[in-house]
């Protein structure tokens, strides 16, 4: 208890002096900060004897790390060993920017910044540990200056850790063995997420975790790790397995990108890392609403013209191959205008199948129609075994220019990149061409098949979303996804789109994931299920999986809430939810709020809702009842859910009423309040 106090005690000096501008924030070794409410507390030490830099996290006087490892061993000198805190100084940081592309456009962040900086045993001054403390985020980033030789430094390992309390569980997904997987082009962060599982428990391949990790850390405390600011100047990082006390940030394998580039990252100096992120809380809203990755970050270009986002129509994603060819796609662009929808995507094969010219020619349709192109291409063609055009175009600087160019010429907004090869800097400097490129020529880029946006949103500005994550090309691959589906949709709110624009695709409004909509996989979740989905997952720009047929046979209110349903959101709430059961988040586009969730249990949810910010306003709210009582003793015997299992309705409320609501398993609810 007397070393609490004393903590305490100390912590309330360093905050005065905080208040009163930049201040030294070193103390008997020890170096500490907090954030500008007081509950997030840093603390910088050095373990004795050997001299390692460690850092500890409390949440609320509640341990969230333990003393972890900080620290880098490069080429020239260890850094994580024989060091000594020889400054630490704290200072208020406060500043106000407005974003597009993510899930807020205005944004007030304030933080403390503490610099501690490191010496080694001749009492040199050799690395400074940047920390940016807000109230239920933390940065953090490590920063070489330029004294003498070298001139650069080459990153050899990151003793980087996270040591959390023993009763700690995750909720992970794991990275994939380098080059397995269709055509050898893993890793892309496309595997299933384990839920509320021990650390003890190993990753599937035995490669660790990639980015986000969820951690929930006794029964209050909850701890999302990531990282942003990552650029061509650095690697792509994950977490390593827990080594029965920490986890530790890890490196891309050797094997990625065929082996080509090294696993190791390098940087001029005076330099940077990117940074390290963890976002903490009592609850999982300052998880879900955190823009910390953002925050801590400034553009790297001017856009050359207005990014736009909106949503689109995607023939491949339902009707696949087949589908790229110059009379489908026109059923796509008339399908886009009679949604009133900005975008088309025109997927792989679009260069064999239809050709330049007469692409040229489906280009001017479309823009007839009041619609734009989107083109797809392969990242490249060597580093896995990718043969869908056009390949071997976006990673020559050459070729990709002149491609470009065609592109703009043309009058195509975007284009959607797929197929990378891994996390090495060597890819990190690709993504940023393609992104640079794109912008001299008035092209935004979505990725697919690829790594972890870290960032990007707020780095390029004609970045407008990725994959990263087990997507809906899935769901219509393998009948397991379909079976799956709530409990995945569940998720990804509270873990991947967290931290970036997640490129879904999703939105099935078939019952069967087949062209003819009655073959292939069965959908088990509900209409309602599926619309609710295009408000809990962010990106600017939504290429749904609805087709054509759908303007006939699936319910006009499904059709009538797609055809207005926003990309952009100017604020986002949680509401409730736990990871892989539930989740209902409140987004504002202009002055209407949609308020939207799923379910994922295996019994119907009752919901208490606060809704405090729609105080006397009217609502929308769309809701499902079981399609019989025949329906309702069937699932009650165990049985698995069909989509025409369900009934959606919808009725006119005030939304001061709605302290309640039920969503029935496999299904979903949304309220809109103008």
């Amino acid at each position: 208890m007397m070393k609490r106090i004393s903590v305490m005690l100390s912590l309330m000096l360093g905050v005065a002096q905080v208040l009163m501008g930049a201040s030294n924030a070193l103390s008997d070794g020890k170096a500490i900060t907090a954030g500008p409410d007081g509950k997030l507390v840093v603390e910088i030490t050095i373990e004795p004897s050997i001299g390692k830099p460690m850092y500890a996290i409390t949440y609320d006087g509640k341990t969230v790390l333990e003393p972890s490892a900080l620290g880098l061993v490069s080429t020239d000198a260890d850094y994580s060993k024989d060091m000594a805190i020889i400054s630490a100084v704290v200072e208020p940081v406060s500043k106000k920017y407005s974003q597009n592309h993510i899930k807020r456009s205005k944004i007030e962040f304030i933080a403390n910044k503490m610099i501690v900086g490191l010496g080694d045993s001749s009492g040199r001054h050799v690395m400074d540990v940047e920390f940016m403390v807000a109230n239920n985020d933390v940065a953090f980033r490590y920063v070489l200056p330029k004294v003498g030789e070298p001139s650069g430094i080459r990153v050899m390992d990151e003793t980087t850790s996270f040591t959390f309390p023993a009763y700690t569980t995750t909720f992970l997904s794991p990275q994939s063995d380098p080059m397995i997987g269709w055509k050898r082009t893993k890793p892309s962060y496309e595997e299933e997420y384990r839920l509320d599982r021990p650390m003890s428990e190993c990753s599937r391949y035995g490669r660790g975790y990639t980015f986000p990790a969820l951690f929930k850390v006794g029964n209050d405390r909850w701890a999302l790790i990531s990282e942003t600011g990552v650029d061509s100047r650095y690697c792509a990082s994950r977490l390593g397995d827990f080594d029965g006390h920490s986890y530790k940030i890890e490196f891309p394998m050797a094997e990625e990108n065929n082996g080509n580039g090294t696993r190791e990252p390098a940087f001029s100096l005076p330099g940077a890392t990117p940074w390290r992120t963890l976002s903490i809380g009592a609850s999982l809203a300052p998880i879900v609403e955190s823009t910390i990755y953002w925050d801590v970050l400034e553009p790297l270009y001017e856009p050359t013209t207005d990014y736009a986002g909106g949503r689109g129509t995607w023939s491949w994603i339902v009707w696949q191959d087949a589908s790229i060819n110059f009379d489908d796609i026109v059923k796509y662009i008339d399908f886009a205008a009679e949604m009133g929808y900005e975008y088309t995507l025109i997927d792989n094969y679009w260069d064999n199948n239809i050709g330049a010219e007469r692409m040229a020619q489906l280009i001017a349709y479309a823009h007839g129609k009041g619609v734009e192109p989107l083109l797809w291409y392969s990242s490249s063609g060597y580093w896995n075994d990718i043969e869908q055009g056009p390949v071997n175009r976006m990673d020559n600087p050459i070729v990709r220019k002149k491609e470009m160019k065609w592109l703009r010429d043309n009058g195509v907004k975007g284009i959607k990149v797929d197929f990378f090869g891994g996390d090495k800097q060597e890819t990190m400097r690709l993504y940023e061409s393609i992104l640079s490129d794109a912008n001299d020529f008035g092209l935004m880029v979505i990725f697919h098949g690829c790594t972890l946006p870290r960032g990007w949103e707020r780095m390029y500005p004609n970045y407008v979303g990725s994959e990263a994550v087990l997507a809906s090309e899935n769901i219509y691959f393998q009948q397991h996804f379909c079976d799956v589906e709530a409990v995945n949709a569940a998720t990804h709110p509270f873990i991947r789109n967290a931290v970036g624009c997640m490129e879904f695709g999703g939105t099935f409004l078939n019952r069967r994931l087949g062209r003819d909509n009655n073959s292939g996989n069965v959908r088990r979740t509900s209409d309602l299920f599926q619309i609710a989905t295009a408000v809990l997952f962010q990106n600017p720009v939504q290429n749904f999986a609805l087709t054509p047929n759908n303007l006939t046979d699936a319910p006009s209110l499904c059709i009538d809430f797609m055809k207005q349903v926003p990309t952009h959101w100017d604020e986002t709430r949680f509401i409730d939810g736990y990871p892989g059961k539930y989740v209902v988040l409140a987004r504002r586009s202009g002055n209407v709020w949609y308020v939207a969730g799923v379910n994922a249990t295996a019994e119907p949810l009752s919901i208490k809702l606060d809704l405090s910010m729609l105080e006397g306003t009217d609502a929308t709210l769309y809701y499902d009842v079981y399609a019989s009582k025949a329906v309702r003793k069937r699932l009650a015997k165990g049985e698995q859910s069909t989509a025409d299992d369900f009934v959606a309705k919808v009725r006119s409320v005030k939304a001061a009423a709605l302290t309640h609501v039920e969503i029935l398993p496999n299904s979903g609810v949304i309220i809109v309040v103008r």
